[in-house]
């Protein structure tokens, strides 16, 4: 079994999904506060915890404020309007880590030992992408890609095919199930995403 990678690994790569137009919240969810915190601030902050870089997908102007050189310039989707399997395709095309977690900005109760977690199983399998299922499904906006998902996501995206999940058909996924995060110590609330003003109170009372 390959020994894991020390904790901020430059082979760890993070890529903070920055989301869209968030019409179901009626304002922009990474710019929304959550424990004093903005949805963006927090999930950078946590992902700095896990990974050696950590960079924002999304739109330059509305990030402009956080390219930097903590966090690099901010990418945009080489697809536009074409969903976060656009922004997954974006960061693999920017990075030159093996490793690369994709989050979405709008999962405000991801930890850094759940990250942690998910690198350490990807890093001992040779599976393209490594993703915990709950009772809702497939997370793949909380998920480690190799950088050989790529092309996968490029065919789709040119096909006109958005779904990540179908995605996952064409290659080896490792995915860990509700029993193994239990195990592990992580509920699937873990995973929990912001949509709605009423999402942002729920977190509130998490």
């Amino acid at each position: 079994m390959p020994v894991p990678m020390a904790r901020n690994s430059p082979q760890r790569a993070g890529f903070l999904l920055g989301g869209g137009k968030s019409t179901r919240m009626g304002a922009d969810k990474a710019f929304l506060e959550l424990g004093g915190q903005t949805l963006l601030a927090r999930a950078l902050g946590v992902m700095a915890e896990v990974c050696g870089r950590v960079t924002i997908v999304g739109d330059p102007a509305k990030f402009a404020a956080y390219a930097s050189t903590k966090y690099g310039p901010v990418v945009a989707d080489v697809f536009p309007g074409c969903g976060p399997i656009a922004g997954i395709h974006a960061a693999l095309v920017h990075s030159s880590a093996d490793m690369n977690l994709m989050l979405a900005v709008d999962m405000p109760l991801i930890s850094a030992e759940l990250l942690t977690f998910l690198f350490t199983e990807a890093e001992s399998n040779n599976a393209t992408v490594t993703v915990a299922r709950t009772s809702k499904g497939l997370q793949p906006l909380c998920a480690i890609y190799r950088r050989d998902f790529l092309p996968v996501a490029e065919r789709a995206l040119r096909a006109g095919k958005y779904k990540i999940d179908a995605a996952f058909a064409g290659v080896s996924v490792r995915v860990i199930d509700a029993g193994e995060l239990a195990a592990a110590g992580f509920s699937e609330r873990s995973f929990f995403n912001v949509n709605t003003p009423q999402d942002l109170k729920k977190a509130l009372k998490e």
